[in-house]
């Protein structure tokens, strides 16, 4: 886990990265937060980024949510507003975490949630990962999420050809893990908390299937939600060359939140 502190912060941002990310590919997003006043919480989630130990494998999604407990509890300390914020499968381990855990966050951002894939192996595969899953749940295979899918930034995909800590290779039990969390995460979604929720997606999504991000968030029963798409973004819209409007409209979306409480105790 990483802590980056502001001068005279005004919040802190929980940020838990994507499948086979790590928190260095975020460098920019964390300087743009910390230049505005936050603290920012985030490191590697299990088995991704620097970790060593079991690259690209869990042998349960509740490691991911445990993680995230960890680092809401560092966050917490600073006594400041909470604001978690998640990507694709980090979007994912985020419904999860919130589902299942009470944690203090004032809001919550999800960026092209992962609530259902775009890509999905023929019938005959998906049985056999399931077979596979009870007698070897440790076997490794390419991810198939392919380069050139997630951004439009060729700057961006040339550092991840290069990137040490990208994971390419996924677990069986990792596969079987992400469907089955897709799968909880709308079966519980009237179990989301009553928190002010942003869902930011990219309308060129060639990863996460944004019908079912979309099917997900109208059955959100929240006080205050908001659903903003992106036509011709990709997958990672904070990574697309746009990646300045769509900090503009998230930071936006933050300031107003911190400045309606700040009234409210006021009054």
């Amino acid at each position: 886990m990483w802590i980056w502190e502001a001068e005279d912060a005004i919040a802190v941002i929980v940020m838990v990265h994507g499948a086979g990310e790590h928190h260095g590919r975020y460098e920019w997003l964390c300087s743009q937060w910390v230049a505005n006043g936050y603290h920012v919480v985030m490191g590697d989630l299990p088995g991704q980024g620097a970790t060593r130990r079991n690259r690209g494998h869990i042998y349960s999604f509740s490691e991911y949510i445990d993680t995230i407990e960890n680092w809401m509890e560092a966050a917490s300390q600073f006594g400041l507003p909470i604001f978690l914020f998640g990507h694709s499968m980090g979007g994912l381990a985020v419904i999860r975490a919130l589902t299942e855990r009470k944690m203090p966050v004032n809001a919550v951002i999800l960026s092209s949630p992962c609530l259902g894939i775009v890509y999905k192996p023929p019938k005959p595969v998906e049985a056999l990962s399931r077979v596979i899953n009870r007698v070897y749940p440790t076997l490794r295979l390419n991810s198939n999420q392919g380069f050139g899918k997630a951004t439009r930034s060729k700057e961006r995909i040339e550092q991840d050809l290069k990137d040490a800590f990208y994971v390419k290779k996924v677990s069986i039990r990792w596969y079987r893990e992400l469907m089955s969390s897709i799968k909880i995460a709308h079966q519980s979604v009237g179990q989301f908390p009553d928190v002010p929720l942003l869902v930011l997606q990219a309308g060129n999504d060639l990863i996460v299937d944004k019908k079912s991000v979309r099917n997900w968030f109208n059955q959100l029963n929240l006080m205050e939600k908001s659903y903003k798409e992106w036509p011709g973004l990709y997958h990672e819209i904070l990574n697309d060359p746009e990646r300045e409007q769509v900090f503009l409209y998230l930071s936006r979306f933050v300031n107003l939140l911190l400045t309606f409480e700040e009234n409210l105790q006021k009054e």
